[in-house]
């Protein structure tokens, strides 16, 4: 007599380090996997030196991208199966410390840049708002956005906008100034067929910025755990 039988996989969720270089970030990505991946395990690693050292420096230096790929190591010993970055200002460093540990490594922008190309249309350029609370991500992630749609062969035009004091508006309690300037900032910026908000701790400001732009608003928490989510199979 054939008796039936239950193939039991390894139900242990995965451990998710999350690597960042300012404390603002922490809430905006605990937030997206609450609402997409509560089962995950997460690992919060928190520099907040590295956001002051970039600004300070100008530009990302080999200490950096060292310090991106021992703090990518110590996540690995710690039992990390993926790592998502945080921070936008430092997509080299990130590419380095991904191939010093084999891990599945997101850069933090990366899946909203496939969001926001795949709106793209044959004959059409794709015409991209990028608002910004951190100058410094501006030309970094200029940068990895342009290489990404010339790869795909996608014809773009990135309208770029900084919102000064902003960031300090949010790190100092006053969120709702925060995302009133954010907001505010929008209707500065050329027609765009979509509008990205460069930082993670933008998230929050997102219903009230899409309140104020005809095209969509894309903010990076969301599609950063999804993404995660599809690369690691978790889907």
């Amino acid at each position: 007599m054939l008796q039936a039988f239950t193939v039991h996989r390894n139900m242990t969720p995965p451990r998710i380090a999350l690597i960042h270089a300012t404390a603002l970030a922490m809430t905006p990505i605990t937030e997206a996997f609450a609402r997409h991946w509560p089962s995950a395990d997460c690992q919060h690693l928190l520099d907040d030196t590295l956001s002051r050292d970039r600004a300070s420096a100008g530009e990302l230096t080999e200490a950096m991208v060292q310090r991106f790929v021992d703090l990518a190591h110590y996540t690995q010993r710690a039992g990390a199966q993926g790592i998502l970055f945080t921070c936008s200002a430092f997509g080299p460093a990130i590419e380095e410390a991904a191939r010093a540990t084999g891990l599945p490594t997101l850069k933090p922008n990366e899946p909203m840049f496939e969001d926001a190309l795949a709106m793209a249309r044959p004959g059409r350029v794709l015409r991209i708002g990028l608002l910004a609370t951190f100058v410094a991500s501006i030309d970094a992630m200029s940068q990895e956005l342009n290489t990404l749609a010339q790869s795909r062969g996608i014809a773009i035009e990135l309208a770029t906008g900084f919102v000064p004091e902003a960031m300090q508006d949010l790190a100092e309690g006053r969120a709702p100034m925060h995302h009133q300037k954010i907001a505010a900032a929008l209707p500065q910026l050329p027609p765009c067929d979509v509008v990205m908000l460069a930082q993670f701790s933008m998230a929050a400001a997102q219903p009230l910025a899409q309140q104020h732009s005809t095209a969509p608003v894309l903010s990076s928490p969301d599609c950063a755990v999804l993404a995660l989510m599809k690369r690691m199979h978790h889907v």
